[in-house]
């Protein structure tokens, strides 16, 4: 039996659904054309983003953007940060076109910003990585 259409709700997911899978697709195309028409280097996929180097520096923000699955930068393109934006291209994955607005409310001070938090802030080059000691010897 189905409840009565005064008692239905209407719910819509809009992270973690097919909307944001959407906006997520939608940001890559975007992503991808931009790369496509600025890039002069080369272009490689590197842990499962679409890496488009040798952009001009007004083509991107910071040391590289993550747009969708598209990571455009002019040569920042080492393994750590490219794991730093891998968990940028899952935040675009979760939120869709939400991710934009949602990483502005969150502030552009990366040290604060919960997006690049959860990326990362050592990956990301907004800290330097603090040398790891060893064990301290416990013989004389």
């Amino acid at each position: 039996m189905t409840a009565p259409a005064s008692s239905r709700t209407l719910r819509v997911r809009l992270t973690d659904s097919r909307i944001s899978r959407l906006g997520y697709w939608w940001a890559t195309a975007v992503g991808f054309t931009w790369g496509f028409l600025w890039s002069t280097g080369p272009v490689t996929v590197r842990n499962g983003l679409v890496v488009f180097t040798g952009m001009p520096k007004w083509t991107y923000g910071r040391g590289g953007s993550c747009v969708g699955g598209c990571y455009l930068t002019g040569s920042n393109d080492g393994d750590r940060v490219l794991g730093h934006e891998a968990v940028h291209q899952a935040q675009w994955r979760k939120y869709g076109m939400l991710l934009p607005v949602l990483y502005l409310i969150a502030g552009r001070d990366p040290l604060r910003n919960r997006f690049e938090i959860e990326a990362g802030l050592e990956a990301g080059g907004y800290l330097r990585a603090t040398p790891r000691r060893g064990r301290a010897s416990s013989t004389p």
